[in-house]
């Protein structure tokens, strides 16, 4: 029999495993740990989406792989009305169980392997490199297209706003990067489930038809309802874009068995048709933010980036384990920036996602020193 190489020993430490000496320091502080480290909910779900979901909780039978009718509607209507995307068909809607599912399969649910290069951002969330690694390509950590010479990657990921430094991708940059991966016969993966968390700078879609002149061809858009409408425990999101590859994602994904249960479509429809409950918790976001900003900048931090998404990107011109152990003797814990590749070594991100009393009690702390 021939040997076996497990999955797992393709991929690297499972990051937050990293800081449990950290986490074991901040949470020694008398007045008890301030974890930003991940960017979780801690705010309850809104009544009318619990409402949806228990309404539909006796259904026996199976959910569609593609989700209701009635919740990519409500899909194609959000994105219009919240973000100006037009011309999405509702057949180009799938529902997904999470979109890091969908960014960690992508790469094998579209056949690629290891002929292909796929393209993700310089400082990114880790699991697009895992999503290759999965599928046994090669990988490049590019941000612009200029570094990719004469390269036809078959895939590449984007991130706008970025998670973690809060960057965001404008219209000119985004248009630059469609043009080059359809001269390329590239995909774009654009995973923008922080769009609706823009603060200092207004954030596009890759599907925006200033983007993409209302040709979504060749384009995937990953939405997920996780951070607005604090579903992470629900695992609701969706990907868009291409009619094409939206088909062809479904019919793998229908022998798969990769089904979104149907009370959590239930649910996910009412979030999508209501805005209040998601203006609401950007409010939320954008008070927590306007706190711990001060406090950082009082003691001492840079604060790069960060004008959209739920991180600070914050660095003390040191490397950032050191910074992060500084953070835990004062009972606060941050994720090191190395977690999201090389050229972050000397930041920290900064989560928002804490209740307004833990990001009070970290504010003090900071302004303390």
């Amino acid at each position: 029999m021939p040997a076996r190489h497990p999955v797992s020993s393709l991929l690297p430490d499972f990051p937050w495993d990293t800081i449990a000496s950290a986490k074991a320091r901040a949470a020694a502080h008398p007045d008890g740990i301030v974890d930003l480290s991940v960017g979780t909910p801690v705010d309850p779900v809104d009544p009318l989406i619990r409402a949806a979901l228990s309404a539909v909780a006796e259904v026996p039978g199976y959910p569609a792989t593609h989700g209701t009718p009635e919740l990519r509607a409500a899909a194609v209507a959000a994105l219009e009305r919240r973000f100006g995307i037009t011309g999405v068909a509702p057949e180009a809607v799938l529902p997904a169980i999470g979109t890091k599912e969908v960014i960690a399969g992508l790469p094998r649910l579209l056949g690629l392997g290891a002929d292909h290069l796929v393209v993700i951002p310089e400082v990114a969330y880790p699991t697009y490199e895992v999503g290759a690694l999965l599928a046994g390509t090669r990988i490049l950590r590019a941000d612009g297209v200029t570094r990719l010479g004469p390269e036809s990657p078959a895939l590449i990921f984007l991130n706008s706003p970025s998670n973690p430094s809060g960057k965001v991708l404008g219209v000119d940059h985004l248009r630059k990067v469609v043009e080059f991966a359809r001269e390329r016969g590239a995909i774009v993966a654009s995973d923008e489930c922080y769009l609706g968390l823009a603060w200092d700078e207004p954030a596009v879609s890759i599907l925006d038809p200033r983007v993409c002149d209302g040709d979504h061809t060749g384009l995937l858009a990953i939405h997920s309802l996780s951070k607005t409408s604090n579903l992470a425990g629900y695992r609701a999101g969706f990907v868009t874009g291409d009619p094409a590859l939206v088909r062809e994602l479904l019919e793998v994904r229908k022998h798969a068995g990769m089904i979104m249960p149907f009370p959590v479509q239930s649910a996910m429809t009412a979030a999508l048709n209501d805005d209040v409950h998601e203006a609401a918790q950007r409010e939320r976001y954008r008070v927590r933010r306007e706190i711990l900003r001060k406090a950082l900048e009082h003691a001492g931090f840079r604060i790069d980036h960060s004008v959209a998404g739920l991180y600070l990107w914050s660095t003390r011109e040191e490397n950032g384990r050191t910074t992060l152990d500084w953070l835990a003797e004062r009972g606060i814990l941050a994720a090191p920036g190395d977690f999201y590749g090389p050229t972050g070594a000397n930041h920290v991100r900064i989560a928002l996602t804490a209740t307004d009393e833990r990001i009070s009690a970290a504010a003090k702390r900071l302004i303390a020193d």
